[in-house]
């Protein structure tokens, strides 16, 4: 019998969260008895697109009887997503919403669904995580996702709701890797402007993010003492990235917030073998790494957060 062939699109191939997502996705795919393509989108709606449609319309290669996607660009692509259930295939939609499953369910009777974990929530874990560690409130530099990102959207609506009115931000914008989170930190820094900022502590909305804006600080030997004093904040929790470096100290938190990669393969491949149709929408769990209890703990007894340097 001939294995159900699935193709998973990731955004990139140099962010933790996304290395994650292939290692869950390999897991659960071995698990569950299927044959799993992997594709990189490079960041680039366009090219994520052109990627999926040339393997919908291959006329070389056997079609995938699924596909799985999570969206490099602003759009969650419903004309591939269109093109994709005519042809039969199934279509899940990973960390992001989409509008248009419904209809591909009721049209075209494929499994479509998303699963995603609740972007605001994981905001107000941060913004709850900052009212922990900062009960006197100050300046906190926060480093977002793309202005495209629906998540980096979401993530920052949820902290404003849970925020502290004392605690202000002072917003930079980089691309969900360590790379572009140091540039755009170390520009900052190049700048008059951010000397006179008092900086309280740093939350990004991923890891790798939080460790490119740690380097930058680092490399900053007029600030480098003083900032190894203040929290910083991530968020992913991936446990061999944002929970080791909890661990060893060099940030002070995180948000876990697993991968939805294994899961959507684990429902698509209960579908295809049994008929299961998957429900519209899974959300996963997200929680505080340490718990909120002990950040508080660690801020009225005065602790120094951020304590170890980078390696070298």
């Amino acid at each position: 019998m001939t294995k159900p062939r699935f193709l998973l699109s990731v955004t990139n191939d140099n962010n933790d969260y996304q290395i994650e997502q292939v290692t869950v996705a390999r897991q659960a795919a071995n698990r569950a008895g299927v044959d799993l393509e992997i594709v990189y989108a490079q960041d680039d709606g366009i090219i994520q697109s052109q990627q999926l449609l040339n393997r919908i319309q291959s006329t070389v290669n056997p079609r995938p009887n699924a596909i799985l996607f999570e969206p490099a660009g602003s759009t969650v692509l419903p004309q591939v997503a269109h093109a994709a259930a005519a042809a039969g295939i199934g279509w899940a939609v990973l960390s992001r919403d989409a509008e248009y499953l419904n209809e591909l369910r009721q049209v075209f009777r494929v499994p479509a669904f998303v699963v995603t974990a609740d972007h605001e929530e994981i905001g107000r874990i941060q913004g709850r995580q900052l009212a922990a560690l900062l009960p006197a409130g100050g300046m906190v530099l926060y480093i977002q996702g793309p202005s495209q990102s629906l998540a980096a959207k979401q993530r920052h609506v949820g902290l404003l709701e849970t925020k502290p009115e004392n605690i202000q931000l002072r917003a930079l914008k980089a691309h969900w890797s360590e790379s572009s989170a140091h540039k755009a930190v170390t520009s900052w820094l190049r700048l008059s402007t951010s000397r006179a900022s008092e900086i309280v502590a740093v939350c990004a909305q991923d890891d790798s993010m939080a460790i490119g804006a740690r380097k930058a600080v680092e490399e900053c030997a007029e600030l480098r003492e003083s900032w190894r004093k203040i929290p910083l904040l991530g968020c992913d929790g991936m446990p061999k990235t944002g929970q080791e470096w909890v661990r060893r100290g060099l940030l002070t938190a995180t948000v876990f917030s697993p991968p939805t990669a294994g899961i959507a393969i684990e429902l698509m491949a209960r579908f295809i073998q049994h008929g299961t149709m998957p429900p519209v929408c899974t959300l996963t769990e997200t929680r505080s790494i340490p718990a909120l209890e002990e950040l508080a703990r660690n801020a009225t007894g005065g602790r120094l957060f951020v304590t170890r340097r980078l390696e070298s």
